[in-house]
């Protein structure tokens, strides 16, 4: 690989672990690593307002 491709690999793997973090600490909530059971219409709200309280926890 040259170099040009390997700078490319090494900046879009840094980008990739931060996505693969944060992935991980949401399914944290069970909501989002279970099989949801629940009316269809809310999973949209409940896993917006899981990750609005993962955005809050970075904030502070």
């Amino acid at each position: 690989m040259t170099k040009e491709q390997k700078k490319y690999n090494r900046e879009l793997n840094r980008l990739r672990i931060v996505v693969k973090h944060v992935n991980r600490r949401l399914k944290i909530f069970k909501i989002l690593s279970d099989r949801y059971r629940n009316r269809q219409r809310r999973f949209g709200l409940r896993s917006n307002l899981i990750a609005g309280i993962y955005n809050h926890e970075l904030a502070i």
